[in-house]
């Protein structure tokens, strides 16, 4: 079987756009103006993906650890909240707290703190794709070979893109189509702590390896029966990444 290569691109270009575009959408005027002096020309669903585009680039190889999370499986929230506490090594959990305090440091240059919003754009809308935070044995179903409409691949890069780019829409469109939560969602999901985003993920792949796991083969229903839980994800994502930039520049 000829497998993709490890992919760790959760969301793909029009998943990460489509993040920040709904985040876009829920910015407080301030936070508008505050990203807009940053970025200058550029937008956020544009810069969400500088952190892949880098990672070829030897001066970032240290970077490629901060886009996922793998753990053990089968933790409860408690342990599993004390496990990635206690993770030292680089990781998103990590890299996202770091990146939000280097935001949020005006003492910082324009650079640093222009660098760390890209990557909090990037890495939130990583936190919420299933695989990301995966099991640590199989690097996040990277070893998990499947196959989906025929196609060799593994069970991440499925979810890294493969679904989305099934979907068939541009970002606006798949933005437009999912930027429907209530005002009760975006208040509670804006309020869920950063390891309660990561755990749900990590709840999440539990029923995507056990699929696998029974029938790596997958037909024309796979998408159909995933889809809400899918767009879901990109909401979330987006509705908590414009929460914390609220937060940050409010």
């Amino acid at each position: 079987m000829s497998l993709l290569p490890f992919s760790l691109r959760a969301w793909g270009v029009v998943g990460h756009r489509a993040i920040a575009r709904i985040a876009e959408n829920h910015l407080t005027d301030k936070a508008k103006r505050e990203v807009a002096a940053l970025l200058g020309s550029e937008t956020l669903p544009l810069v969400s993906t500088y952190p892949d585009e880098i990672r070829s680039d030897p001066a970032y190889k240290y970077t490629a650890p901060w886009h996922y999370l793998d753990t053990t499986h089968n933790l409860p929230y408690a342990q599993y909240v004390a496990t990635i506490d206690t993770i030292k090594e680089p990781n998103a959990y990590l890299a996202l707290q770091q990146m939000m305090a280097q935001l949020k440091d005006p003492s910082k240059p324009k650079a640093d703190r222009v660098f760390a919003l890209k990557f909090i754009v990037h890495l939130v809308g990583d936190v919420h794709q299933p695989m990301h935070a995966g099991h640590s044995e199989d690097q996040g179903g990277n070893k998990v070979a499947v196959k989906f409409l025929g196609r060799d691949q593994n069970l991440h890069s499925l979810w890294d893109g493969g679904l989305i780019d099934y979907e068939g829409l541009t970002y606006s469109e798949l933005a437009q189509a999912d930027d429907h939560a209530s005002k009760a969602q975006v208040q509670q999901w804006q309020r869920d702590p950063m390891a309660t985003w990561l755990f749900e993920s990590y709840q999440l792949s539990e029923p995507l390896y056990a699929e696998a796991a029974q029938n790596p083969t997958f037909d024309y229903r796979y998408f159909p029966a995933h889809a809400v839980q899918l767009n879901q994800r990109l909401l979330q994502a987006g509705i908590r990444l414009a929460g914390v930039l609220n937060q940050i520049f409010g």
